[in-house]
């Protein structure tokens, strides 16, 4: 049985939450998600200019969580412009 996930300290919502790729049209665009979590570790990180300590600070988790969450989102993030996805961000 897997360990209950913890609930990790978000600290702005996003204001936007859809992006897609210019002159594409929604039906021929598949969609990627990204977590609030890992919108959050990449603002942190990466608009704040925090490093990885002090972001999973402000999370709430550890500096190895916020790794793997930080890890994930640059991954998703890298396919989407890649390969022309569309980015969701959920909840």
């Amino acid at each position: 049985m897997p360990r209950p996930r913890l609930c990790r300290r978000i600290g702005l919502n996003p204001k936007v939450t859809f992006y897609k790729p210019q002159g594409i049209p929604m039906r021929h665009l598949k969609t990627i998600e990204l977590t609030h979590e890992e919108w959050e570790a990449l603002r942190l990180k990466h608009m704040e200019g925090l490093g990885q300590i002090e972001s999973a600070k402000k999370m709430d988790t550890s500096q190895s969580t916020l790794q793997r969450i930080l890890s994930s989102a640059q991954k998703k993030l890298g396919q989407a412009v890649v390969k022309g996805l569309a980015v969701k961000i959920i909840k």
